[in-house]
């Protein structure tokens, strides 16, 4: 943060000014071209007020603390404005004030990054406005917005206000595909006690041989004449299990390509997650992921593991045991990077497996069937017209290659990355 606050007050294009000024005022010296002296000098003259005007605004404006304000949650390609507030500070004639988001960007939560930057011209007397801080995928983000004090011309950029510094966790893209069904048969059956309101909590019927003698409401009882006993209205219902895997492993080194297939099964894993829970709310997700497990019983708790989600990334591939004597069927979401997903799906048996994998598109080039609303294409220049650079660390894995699977039902998703 300190090193934000002492950057460079005079800008490229201010430097060349000031040498071209310079140069033409030494040479109109040697000549003794007075309209060259006083073009030079008059040139001097401004650069100057306008490096001591700012200089004596920027050190008023030391204590400013600006706030940026993402949308919640943050979606990658989404388009969304991030709200900046606190410039409630006039700027001198000639000066606008900037706002200014640097930081790194970990696609898909990898451990390479690269450097990202967006900025915003506050208008004159506005205390707010919108920068365009947007994501090729997802990922996390970590940043700092700053303030900086420039004038029109673009000779100097003068840091004021304190650094505010900001973690991000981008969500993926949302993935449009066909709607899925899933019966209810179809998942583990399980029960547990569902109480109802202390008002409505017993019931009465006529005494039958069995019952304890401490249910028996014996004031009831004695007006009647008949045994009455008190029943709890506390009953079983019947909850559906769905288990999931997010096989989120890779053995190789991660190149772009890599982590465009894992962010598509990311946004794959959220849909399925979300159509059944509009399908059907009592259904409980049991979700098993290389950084543990998870259960999702209500929309909170789905929020929260989407949230979480988009910060996963690769783990080293490992043999994951599935319990093969369980009931209902295994939904798997993996991509073409998880060697040993043969070996996870052999030991499903006999269970019905249902998977749902990204692979990239050069590994079907005779498939007949592929349209193009099948693949999604990531393009390096989503990275360049967000203001992302490109690492070339990326690119020194190679291609993907196809992998080879048997499940009951196959579902693939293409994906490919491209200028």
């Amino acid at each position: 943060m300190k090193l934000l606050r002492f950057r460079p007050v005079l800008t490229p294009v201010g430097g060349a000014v000031i040498i071209i000024a310079l140069l033409i005022l030494i040479r109109s010296l040697v000549m003794r071209n007075s309209y060259e002296i006083v073009l030079s000098c008059g040139i001097l003259l401004v650069l100057l007020a306008l490096a001591v005007i700012g200089l004596w605004k920027s050190r008023k404006l030391k204590t400013l603390s600006a706030l940026w304000k993402t949308p919640f949650p943050m979606t990658a390609r989404a388009g969304e404005k991030t709200h900046v507030t606190g410039i409630d500070t006039p700027v001198p004639l000639f000066f606008r004030m900037h706002f200014i988001v640097r930081g790194r960007f970990f696609p898909c939560a990898g451990s390479r990054s690269c450097t990202m930057l967006a900025e915003t011209s506050i208008p004159r007397d506005e205390t707010s406005s919108y920068i365009a801080l947007d994501f090729p995928m997802s990922g996390i983000f970590q940043g700092n917005g700053y303030c900086q004090l420039r004038d029109i011309f673009g000779f100097f950029s003068f840091s004021c206000g304190l650094p505010a510094a900001n973690t991000l966790n981008v969500r993926s893209a949302p993935y449009f595909g066909k709607i899925i069904h899933i019966n209810a048969q179809a998942g583990a059956e399980d029960k547990r006690n569902k109480p109802s309101a202390d008002e409505e909590r017993y019931y009465m019927r006529e005494y039958t041989p069995g019952d304890r003698l401490r249910d028996i409401n014996w004031k009831s009882s004695d007006r009647i004449d008949t045994l009455i006993t008190r029943i709890s209205t506390d009953n079983q219902e019947k909850i559906t299990r769905i288990e999931v895997h997010f096989r989120n492993y890779c053995s190789a080194d991660v190149s772009l390509e890599a982590l465009w297939l894992l962010d598509r099964a990311k946004a794959r894993l959220a849909y399925f997650l979300r159509s059944i829970k509009e399908q059907n709310s009592s259904f409980i997700f049991d979700i098993r992921t290389a950084q543990g497990s998870r259960e999702i019983e209500d929309q909170n708790d789905l929020d929260a593991f989407l949230e979480e989600l988009a910060g996963l990334s690769f783990s080293p591939s490992v043999n994951e045991s599935v319990i093969s004597a369980g009931a209902g069927d295994i939904y798997v979401f993996s991509t073409a990077c998880d060697f040993t997903l043969p070996a996870f799906l052999l030991a499903c048996n006999p269970r019905p497996v249902t998977l749902f994998i990204s692979q990239n598109i050069t590994a079907n080039q005779h498939e007949p069937t592929r349209t193009n609303e099948d693949k999604e294409v990531l393009y390096l220049r989503d990275f360049i017209s967000r203001g992302c650079s490109v690492s070339p660390r990326w690119f020194g894995s190679g291609k993907v290659k196809p992998l080879k699977v048997h499940a009951a039902k196959i579902e693939n998703n293409y994906a490919q990355v491209k200028l």
